[in-house]
């Protein structure tokens, strides 16, 4: 029998690639401080992402995954989240979290290898960046079921690259928030490059938002690059997560500027050309147009926000370089709520071992 079921994947977008108004705008951004909130996160974002780098180079910072032209996502989603949800970020999302209440120093501790980076500051219960690919997926939908079972009004949100949407916990994690119907958000930042891999190679599909409807839940498709339009998504969505208890997907498409990380050279596999089409399209100039058009930001204004954010990137990195290194047996300390005996022997090696180095025991001995 031939289905009856037809399906469409709706498409948001109010502000087209110059930052002109295509649509009518939500009501939501009558509140001029909350645009320029947004405009303000977005270069705060970058200007830090910019230091990371140079960190990384310096060779003061481990490999650093770069968020060069994705800040509408992180900062939407930063901005939209009420204080009690749960974040469950991968591991482009440092400005979502910092959002959140995450100190900015632990950003730059995580990615320098401490596991004092994984604390959350004041978003308490956000879970740390996530490095393997769509494991977050199965946490976050465990945590949603933990709200849904203790029915409380509260989301959890998870984001993950268009490189996660290949893997088995992406489809089974969306399987069980449609089955279950869990206050869950799931945001894929669609950068259009799975490291090396481009999109057209990832999938057939002609979006990824699509693939909610095999689970049976909303799909949503935004113009990543329009920090209007993704900040629009995620609010809908949580709201509906949080009054309806129904799940949603949103397929934010943007585009990485950078290098996957600061490992790889993207030059290997990218054409110029296709970046520089798409440096016409980042989401700061576009967001910084429409401010100056609708007359909410100035030269002036630009001029305190660039200064105000290099001094608080400075600020940052002076409190990250000078903290104290923290003892080696901490790769062991945070594995488990409860050290297995068989792992006792092994923290003792290492503490020993660290003395030795430090100078605290004679080596000879």
């Amino acid at each position: 029998m031939r289905g009856r079921h037809r399906f469409a994947i709706p498409f948001l977008q109010y502000l087209d690639t110059h930052g002109e108004v295509d649509v009518p705008l939500p009501a939501w951004t009558s509140d001029i401080e909350r645009l320029q909130k947004l405009y303000e996160q977005m270069v705060l974002a970058r200007t830090l992402d910019q230091k990371a780098v140079a960190l990384q180079r310096t060779g003061q910072l481990g490999t650093y995954p770069s968020t060069l032209g994705q800040e509408a996502v992180g900062v939407a989603i930063g901005l939209a989240m009420q204080a009690d949800d749960v974040l469950v970020p991968y591991y482009r999302d440092a400005i979502a979290q910092i959002l959140r209440g995450m100190p900015p120093e632990n950003i730059l501790l995580f990615w320098g290898g401490e596991e004092r980076g994984s604390d959350p500051g004041g978003a308490s219960q956000d879970f740390p960046p996530c490095v393997p690919v769509a494991t977050q997926l199965s946490h976050a939908a465990g945590v949603a079921t933990a709200m849904k079972l203790r029915n409380e009004s509260r989301v959890t949100l998870v984001t993950c690259g268009d490189g996660a949407t290949s893997k088995g916990d992406f489809m089974e994690s969306l399987n069980l928030a449609g089955v279950w119907q869990l206050p869950l958000v799931v945001v894929i930042n669609n950068n259009q490059w799975a490291i090396s891999v481009p999109l057209k190679q990832q999938t057939a599909a002609q979006s990824l938002a699509q693939k909610a409807i095999a689970a049976g839940i909303d799909g949503t498709q935004v113009d990543g690059n329009d920090v209007i339009a993704v900040y629009d998504a995620v609010k809908t969505a949580l709201d509906k997560a949080r009054k309806l208890r129904q799940p949603s997907l949103i397929e934010a498409v943007s585009y990485r500027l950078s290098d996957h990380t600061t490992a790889d050279d993207a030059s290997r596999y990218r054409d110029q050309k296709e970046l520089n089409v798409h440096w016409a399209e980042e989401p700061i100039g576009r967001f910084q147009h429409f401010l100056h058009t609708r007359g909410y930001w100035d030269e002036a204004r630009e001029k305190a926000l660039q200064a105000h954010c290099r001094e608080t990137v400075d600020a940052v990195v002076a409190a990250y370089l000078a903290a104290e290194a923290e003892n080696p047996e901490a790769i062991i300390d945070y594995l488990y709520a409860f050290l297995p005996a068989a792992l006792e022997e092994q923290r003792e090696a290492i503490g020993r071992k660290a003395e030795v180095l430090n100078g605290q025991e004679n080596p000879g001995a």
